[in-house]
């Protein structure tokens, strides 16, 4: 595994009961967990791998508002600003820096998104701004590729995905709260139509609430007790420099790379106008859910048919709880990247910005996203199923505003006012969802 996920000690047990066994140890899950913790309600998260080693620890490391779909914006303001507490808050450096994000666009039709987008956040009074020519050089020195401007957020920032997941997961521990690795949940145990528990490959943890933050995984788990879930998989994949100097301290996306630095002195690269989907049956199950995301994405996206297909097709959609599940048997998706696109952002990125040239790739990684069709979470309880909680298809966002949506998740498991609109992230906007959720 290419990552390298700073070392995190499990809990030691499985506890008999808590008020919310959270399912998932991602950002999402350990956010959730930590504002439960800090509340006093016991909790307990059940990882089938290790803590934030998929999706959580293989993103850019982006904590951004700019770009976001606009009912995303009031929760990944509020996730900005825990983000800039969590240092404080949990006694470790999760490396936040308010550092910018630029986004470059190449021609006059690029430029006129940025400015739709601006008119969406402009009661929001994020700073954001326009930038063409002098003042684009100026912001982004060192560019040798002409852009017609860009978009320019000062307050965006970076945190660091190997660092901050397993920091805040121990700060859940030594809160009360229980943090499980290889404890894969099989199922939820219902009685009088309302969750009383999770069923782990250990053990049952009994519980009031439980909430599903599987990330790729949740269609799968969902499947299981008869939910239909319209989420597919993408590949994104990511490398990262040797430490170098010289260069940028802000991030910047491009229409064919993507950059920002690192708390190592490096940076992380991708592309960020090619990620990898894979054909799988599930594509076919929920073509037409996300025909019109093909489409707005056509150019962005790119089709793989390869050993995915059969692998998916042979992994079991139902179980009973008492038998070994996919969870089991695949404890970490650990993807190949694809080094070809990898090539090519690099490439781009060089001829854009000379400074990189000498650049030495230290490693090269991928991860699956949980995408939806219209790239926005989901986050609410399930209506026929009292007590359960999801929030997933976080759509490689999850990172920079999960602990917004760690808040929202832990006031809606304890009955409180999340203090943010829901609505934009409501299960029954998906017509799957309306008729096997209700």
């Amino acid at each position: 595994m290419p990552i390298s996920m700073e070392a995190f000690a499990p809990s030691p047990s499985l506890p008999e009961a808590v008020d919310v066994a959270i399912i998932g140890g991602g950002i999402i899950g350990i956010t959730a967990a930590l504002e439960l913790a800090e509340r006093g309600v016991s909790v307990a998260v059940c990882e089938k791998g290790d803590v934030g080693h998929e999706q959580s620890g293989r993103n850019w490391g982006w904590v951004r508002v700019m770009g976001r779909d606009p009912g995303e914006i009031p929760m990944a303001l509020e996730s900005q600003r825990l983000w800039e507490a969590m240092d404080k808050r949990i006694g470790a450096d999760v490396g936040f820096r308010r550092s910018g994000i630029v986004y470059l666009a190449d021609t006059e039709a690029g430029m006129a998104k940025h400015a739709e987008w601006l008119g969406h956040a402009a009661p929001y009074q994020l700073g954001t701004r326009l930038l063409r020519g002098a003042e684009l050089a100026s912001v982004v020195p060192g560019m040798k590729r002409n852009f017609a401007g860009g978009l320019y957020t000062p307050l965006d920032a970076r945190a660091e995905p190997f660092r901050a997941v397993p920091a805040i997961a121990k700060r859940v521990i030594e809160l009360g709260g229980h943090v499980l690795t290889g404890c894969a949940v099989r199922g939820l145990d219902i009685q009088g139509g309302r969750v009383t528990g999770v069923v782990t490959e250990r053990g049952r943890i009994r519980c009031q609430r439980a909430v599903l933050a599987g990330g790729a995984w949740s269609r799968l788990f969902l499947a299981n007790l008869g939910i239909d879930f319209p989420q597919l998989k993408v590949r994104g994949s990511v490398m990262r420099t040797k430490p170098m100097g010289g260069t940028p301290e802000f991030a910047v996306g491009a229409s064919d790379f993507a950059f920002r630095k690192r708390a190592d002195g490096g940076y992380s690269i991708a592309h960020r106008g090619a990620s990898v989907a894979e054909i799988v049956p599930d594509s076919f199950r929920l073509f037409g859910d996300f025909v019109p995301a093909l489409v707005k994405q056509r150019h962005e996206l790119r089709l793989r048919a390869r050993r995915h297909f059969l692998d998916e097709w042979n992994m079991p959609r139902r179980w009973s709880l008492d038998e070994k599940t996919p969870f089991e048997a695949v404890r970490v998706l650990d993807p190949a990247p694809d080094q070809g696109i990898l090539d090519e952002a690099k490439r781009n990125l060089v001829a854009a910005f000379p400074a990189f040239a000498g650049a030495e790739i230290a490693a090269s990684w991928a991860g699956f996203m949980d995408a939806t069709p219209d790239a926005v979470p989901v986050i609410g309880e399930v209506p026929r199923l009292p007590g359960f909680i999801i929030a997933t298809g976080f759509s490689g966002h999850g990172f920079g505003i999960g602990p917004g949506a760690g808040r929202a998740v832990a006031a809606l498991a304890t009955g409180a006012a999340p203090g943010l609109d829901m609505r934009p992230f409501r299960l029954d906007r998906f017509a799957r969802l309306q008729r096997t959720t209700h």
